[in-house]
C-alpha cells in the first residue's frame, strides 16, 4: 500500500514571520523578533561569544545589520548599565540583527528585561532561525551585502518589492554616518569603569585635560580615560581646531565611529592636521585611527568582510607581543600608502592588515581595534597609559 505522507491532522506548518532579503535576491526565512517593520543596511558578521548588548549599542555599527555567529544570543538578558552609546537622542547604531537560535529567558542577576523587549524599545528589527554559519560563509566569500530585514507577525511579505529595494540600497563606501550617532554639543565626562559591588565610579583628581572628538564614541573609552586620571571634555565631530585649542587640552582623543572614513575626513582631517601641527599628544581608536591616517596623507580602503569580533590576534611591533583584541571595522588604513614619518606599530595576524600607526615627528598614535572593549578582552589597556605618558612628557617643567 502507498505510504501516507500527509501531515497529521491539526498540524500547522510554521509560518515565517520575518525574512532577510539580500541584494542579490537571496531570501532567508525565520522568526521575527524586536521591532515590527523593515530594517535596511549592510550585513556583517560578529564572532564574539559575549557582550551582545555592547555590540548592539556600539555607534560604529550605524547602517549595518549584525549576524551573530555564536548561536545563543540574548540568554543573559539586558540591563541599564551595559549600553555603549551616549547620545540618547540618536537612533540605535545597528539597524538589525540576525541570530540562529530563539531568544531564551534571561539568566543573569543583572538583567532588567529580556532582549526581545529591549530590541522593540530601541526600534531594532531582528530575525532568528537563520543558518548563520551559511550566511557567514557567504559574507566571507562574497563580501558584506546590503539587505533588508522585514518583520511581520502575519507573515505577509512582498518579496519582489523587498528584492528591488535591497538591490537599490547605497554602498557603505562614500557614506558619512557620523552625524547619525555623534553628539552635537560639548559636555564633560567623569564616570569611571564598573566594579562588582560598586558599579560605576567617579574620577578623583584630574592630572591631564583631554578633549575627545566624538565621531560616535563608546562610553567605556571615556571611562578608561577617566580611570587614567584625565579630565575629559567631549566635543562634536564638527568642532574646529580653534574650538579645541581654546579648551587648552593636554591631549586630544579621536574616537571610534561608523561609515566611510574618507567621507568623514572631508571635515575632520583639517582639524586633526592643525592639532598635529601644535604637537599636542593625540590618540585615536577605530575611525579615529583612520582619521589620523588620512590626516598624515595615507589612504583608506573598504574591506571585503571587515573585522568584527572579540577574538582577533594583533601583533604590537613595538614590543613583539601578541594581544587578543576586539574589533569592529569595515574599512582599513592602506599600509602601502603610509608616508615617511609614519610607522606601522600594529598588524592583524589574521590578514596582515594595518592595525596601528605612530608618527615619528609628532606625539601621536592610533590603533584600529578597541582596547577599551567591554566586556573584553583587556589585553590592550596599556595604550591608555601610553597616551598619558605622552601628555606627561609634553607637560611643561614645574
Amino acid at each position: 500500500m502507498p505510504q501516507d505522507t500527509s501531515p497529521p491532522q491539526g498540524w500547522e506548518e510554521p509560518k515565517a514571520t520575518a525574512v532577510l532579503v539580500l541584494e542579490d535576491g537571496t531570501v532567508l526565512e525565520g522568526h521575527g523578533i524586536g521591532a515590527v517593520g523593515e530594517a535596511a543596511g549592510e550585513v556583517c558578521f560578529n564572532t564574539a561569544m559575549t557582550g551582545y548588548q555592547e555590540i548592539l549599542t556600539d555607534p560604529s555599527y550605524a547602517g549595518q545589520i549584525i549576524t551573530f555567529t555564536f548561536p545563543h544570543i540574548g540568554n543573559v538578558g539586558v540591563n541599564d548599565e551595559d549600553t555603549e552609546t551616549i547620545n540618547a537622542a540618536a537612533s540605535s547604531g545597528v539597524r538589525g540583527v540576525v541570530m540562529a537560535a530563539p531568544i531564551t529567558d534571561p539568566s543573569s542577576w543583572r538583567a532588567t528585561r529580556d532582549l526581545d523587549a529591549w530590541l522593540k524599545a530601541r526600534g531594532i528589527a531582528g530575525i532568528t532561525g537563520v543558518d548563520t554559519r551559511a550566511l557567514t560563509a557567504l559574507i566571507r566569500d562574497r563580501g558584506m551585502p546590503n539587505a533588508i530585514i522585514a518583520h511581520d507577525p502575519a507573515g505577509a511579505f512582498d518579496l519582489d518589492a523587498l528584492k528591488a529595494r535591497a538591490g537599490a540600497l547605497p554602498s557603505m563606501a562614500g557614506l558619512d554616518l557620523v552625524p547619525l550617532v555623534a553628539a552635537t554639543q560639548r559636555y564633560e565626562w567623569d564616570e569611571t569603569t564598573w566594579e562588582l559591588g560598586r558599579g560605576y565610579g567617579r574620577r578623583g583628581e584630574a592630572l591631564h585635560h583631554v578633549v575627545a572628538i566624538d565621531y560616535g564614541v563608546k562610553r567605556n573609552i571615556l571611562r578608561l580615560l577617566a580611570d587614567a586620571g584625565c579630565r575629559v571634555t567631549v566635543v562634536p565631530s564638527t568642532a574646529t581646531a580653534e574650538d579645541i585649542l581654546a579648551l587648552a587640552p593636554d591631549g586630544v582623543f579621536l574616537s571610534n565611529g561608523p561609515g566611510d572614513p574618507a567621507a568623514t575626513g572631508e571635515y575632520a582631517v583639517p582639524t586633526i592636521r592643525a592639532i598635529l601641527e601644535k604637537k599636542i599628544p593625540t590618540f585615536g581608536i577605530c575611525l579615529g585611527h583612520q582619521m589620523l591616517g588620512l590626516a598624515v596623507g595615507a589612504k583608506t580602503r573598504k574591506m571585503m568582510q571587515g573585522h568584527h569580533g572579540a577574538n582577533h590576534p594583533v601583533k604590537d611591533r613595538t614590543t613583539g607581543k601578541v594581544e587578543i583584541v576586539s574589533m569592529n571595522h569595515g574599512f582599513a588604513v592602506d599600509t602601502d600608502t603610509l608616508p615617511a614619518g609614519v610607522e606601522e606599530t600594529h598588524v592583524s595576524l589574521f590578514d596582515g592588515s594595518n592595525c596601528g600607526i605612530a608618527l615619528t615627528d609628532a606625539p601621536a598614535f592610533s590603533v584600529q581595534y578597541h582596547p577599551e572593549a567591554s566586556p573584553g578582552p583587556h589585553d590592550s589597556h596599556y595604550l591608555f597609559d601610553r597616551f598619558v605618558s605622552l601628555m606627561r612628557a609634553q607637560a611643561p617643567a614645574a
